[in-house]
Order: structure tokens, then sequence, then C-alpha cells
């Protein structure tokens, strides 16, 4: 039988893997390659064993164009990518650390290691040295250093971060660095073009590309606020921090976290998510100009509807966030909102429970004027409520007596997202009526009996009439338990 009849020719296999590596951009090509007739010869032995082995090559261009690339707008951004290494001292847990004894017979055995977290960060400042990055990156971090795309490795000095979202301000002092422009993160569509830049597992700037594959993700368990942007470019541990861009080279992202059901360390499997850089650069404009982030709230307290309440009120579907208190004083009470209005929309943006709330609030800056749209006895009613400055922290002797020596501050956003609510307890002073009644610096209060509360603004308004006896739920570590506060 003739040889060509029974296999593909050599040519054959060419176009195929050609096609297979370019897909529709050569797809005429390669069809007319593959239906123009190859006269082939047959072969004798000697005649075989003189064939030299045939290599494939992509060609620079098909039909006279040059083939699309990246690699320009490329060469501008990876310079302001840089790799950020964190260094953190933990002390061992070695229930014989203090005992002198034990530190005799063994006086080289350590007693602190140091830890080493690797990570990415963008240059958006050139000229004052700023690079955003991931507030996990350089969390507890005690030394943090950079390396440029060039090869140099600076240290770099700490300006700010925001734990709720995420987001670190540092600043190195070099010169000759590139920056990246900003895009507007609004414009962004599903299928839109996006290039990842970053240094994942540690082993050195790499490129990655995909499609936003949908904005304004939320609900992800243990991440703070979120309006994510979701995309298919591979995200993997140490591109937390990097760049995301559009096809003009423009940060739209910065890349922050990826999902797998076996684990992060286990890679990526195309569920990559980045901070829009709306809400990046206003969380860095705040930090860089006094240090921290102020948010706005409506001052209000809310509940998710389900079946049975959106059956009571006269809704079509159970969703929305059911308001169970309006607190004095508040946007939300200057507006009109009322208890038992559900709100479903806010700007715009759908509400579909008591956390898409919050997560609208944590957003928006103080002063924003929002368009709330309420159902109210089953009736639609628009309001225009003007966002105010949540509390940040509130001190326990202000409250009660009883509190005295105690601060208490918001609960950290990626524990609400976890599924608690409460306030925490910043600071205990050793000696103090809180100290002595057992109250510990870290615990969460999640109730007590001066009234039901969600949050600080709420805690402060049940101390409005104090209560005759003072009992806090508190949970501390795994366990919870109950504090009569005396």
């Amino acid at each position: 039988m003739h040889p060509t009849s029974s296999r593909p020719s050599l040519r054959t296999l060419a176009m195929l893997m050609l096609a297979a590596c370019f897909g529709g951009v050569v797809a005429g090509v390669v069809l007319h390659g593959l239906q123009t007739p190859a006269v082939a010869a047959p072969l004798t032995a000697p005649a075989a064993s003189a064939i030299t082995p045939m290599t494939a090559s992509l060609p620079s261009a098909v039909g006279g164009q040059p083939l699309p690339s990246l690699a320009p707008m490329l060469a501008r951004v990876t310079p302001a990518v840089v790799s950020v290494q964190a260094k953190q001292r933990v002390r061992l847990n070695n229930p014989f650390a203090n005992d002198p004894i034990f530190r005799r017979m063994f006086p080289h055995i350590p007693q602190e290691r140091i830890e080493q977290s690797l990570g990415s960060g963008v240059i958006v400042d050139a000229g004052r040295g700023y690079v955003l990055t991931n507030h996990h990156v350089i969390e507890g971090a005690e030394e943090v250093t950079v390396t440029l795309a060039d090869g140099r490795t600076l240290a770099a000095e700490f300006v700010g971060s925001d734990p709720d979202t995420d987001v670190a301000v540092m600043r190195i002092p070099a010169e000759g660095l590139q920056q990246v422009t900003f895009a507007d993160s609004g414009d962004l569509r599903v299928g839109d073009f996006v290039v990842a830049v970053g240094n994942p597992f540690g082993i050195g700037q790499t490129v990655t590309s995909g499609i936003v594959s949908a904005v304004g993700r939320t609900g992800l368990r243990g991440l703070g606020y979120q309006s994510f942007i979701q995309t298919d470019a591979s995200i993997n541990p140490g591109n937390s921090g990097g760049a995301l861009v559009n096809l003009d080279g423009q940060l739209v992202g910065i890349n922050t976290a990826s999902f797998n059901p076996r684990g992060s360390m286990a890679g990526n499997i195309g569920l990559g998510f980045a901070i829009p850089v709306n809400l990046a650069r206003n969380v860095m404009e705040q930090l860089v100009t006094s240090g921290e982030v102020r948010r706005g709230t409506f001052g209000l307290d809310a509940q998710d509807v389900d079946a049975r309440l959106a059956k009571a009120l006269g809704l079509d579907h159970p969703r929305g966030a059911l308001v169970t208190r309006v607190h004095e004083n508040s946007a939300a009470a200057a507006a009109g909102v009322k208890s038992g209005d559900v709100i479903i929309a806010a700007d715009g943006e759908r509400i579909d429970n008591r956390d898409g709330l919050r997560n609208f609030e944590g957003l928006h800056a103080i002063g924003s004027k929002v368009q709330l749209d309420i159902r109210r006895d089953g009736k639609p009613l628009r309001l225009t409520a003007t966002l105010k400055e949540q509390p940040r922290a509130l001190a326990g002797a202000s409250l009660d007596p009883r509190l005295a020596g105690a601060g208490f501050s918001e609960l950290p956003e990626r524990l609400r997202q976890a599924g608690m609510s409460g306030v925490l307890v910043e600071s205990v002073v050793q000696g103090s009526r809180a100290a002595a009644s057992g109250m510990r610096e870290g615990d969460v209060v999640t109730a007590s009996s001066a009234g039901a509360f969600e949050d600080l603004a709420g805690f402060r308004t049940g101390f409005t009439r104090p209560p005759a006896q003072l009992v806090l739920q508190i949970v501390r570590g795994n366990q919870r338990g109950v504090l009569q506060m005396q």
C-alpha cells in the first residue's frame, strides 16, 4: 500500500499543529493547504533513510498581516509589576521555653522562626514610589522588600493598609521607576480580555491572560467587603497584589484571590478574583492622605427576607434587607427609612440580603448620596440617604461604668463574611472593671442584655437605657461563653 494512503503526510501534520496553535486566525490558510493535492512518490528504503526530520515553525504573518501579540503592551506594563517578600518573626509554641532548667539544658533550641511570604505589587506612582498590594501579603510583616523587574531589590516603607478591602500601600525609594496608568474599572464588561501579571509560587514574573468572567462578584466567605472582578486568567498563590490590566495596558484590578475546592495551593481552576481599581484607588488615596479609611453607614439594623417574610410583606420574591431598627440621628432616619421597610436596591444595585446592604455601605464614601428602592407595605418607594461616617471605636466607660477599661471596635469584615456579627473587644486595661469581670482583648461580643445589636452603632444604641444586670455573650477563639459584668 502507498505510504501516504495509510497515514497523514508530514505537511498535513505541520498544518494541523499550526491550526491547533492559532485556531481561527489561520483556519483559512490551513484549509487551503489541506485542500491542495500533494504528489508523493513511493519511497524506497534508501530514500526513506535519507529523509531529514521536519520542524514546524510559526509564521510571522498570515495573509500579509502580522500576527497579533501582547508583547508590545506587556513591555510597558511588566516593569511596573514587582515581587514582594515579607518576613515575620513567629514565636514557637514551646511550653518549656521559659523554664530556666530547660534553657540551660537545651540552649541551642530556637525559640522563634522567621516566616516568609511572597506576593506581588504594582507601581502606581513612579514619582513618589507608591506600590499597591494586598493587605494579606504584608500583614504582620516586620520587614518587606520589593524586587523590581530589572533585578533591583529595595526595602519598602509601610504607608497604610485596610484589612476589610485587602488593600495596602507601600513606598520604595528608587529612581527610574515605571508605573501603570489607571483605567475606569466601572467600564469593564463580561467578556473583555484581561491580562494578569505577578509572581506565582515565587517562580518569577509570569503573565497569564483570559477574560472578565463576572463583575461585582460578592458572597465569597472570609474576604471582607466585596465587589470583585472575576476572571479566568490564572491567579495562583504569589499573584496576590499583582496587576490585572486591559489590552491597552491600563490597570483595571489588583489580583487578590483564587478559588479551588482543594485549596488555593492546589492551583488555579479558572476562578480568580481581583479588587476593582476604582475601589483600590479610593482606599489608597485615603491611606496616603490620612493613614486610615473612613466609611459611610446608613445607621440601621436589618435581616434577611425569607419566603415566609416575603409572603407576609407582600413581596413577589424572598430577597432584600428588612429594616429592623433605625438608629437615632442616622442617615436612614434623616432619609425617612422606617422599621419594616425592605431595601431591594441601592443606586440601582440589587440588594439581596443584609450582607449585601452592609457590603454596599462599606464600599461607598462618607457623604455619598444614595437612592434607596424600598418596599413599604408592599408598595414601591424611593428615598435618598446621605451616608454618614461609621463609628470606628467606642470606650466602654462611655456606654456603661461596668465596661470601664474596655475598648470596642467594629468586627473585621472577614469575620462578618464568615457569618459572625457583633463587636470586637479591641483592648482591655489591666486591673479595670472590665478585666475584673473576665473580659479579654480579642473577645467578640455577639449579644447583650442591653439590647439586640449587629454592629458598633447598635451596641451603643442599646445602652440608651442601661440594664439592671449587664450580661454579654462572647466568642473567644472557638469557644462561646457568658460574662456577667460587675
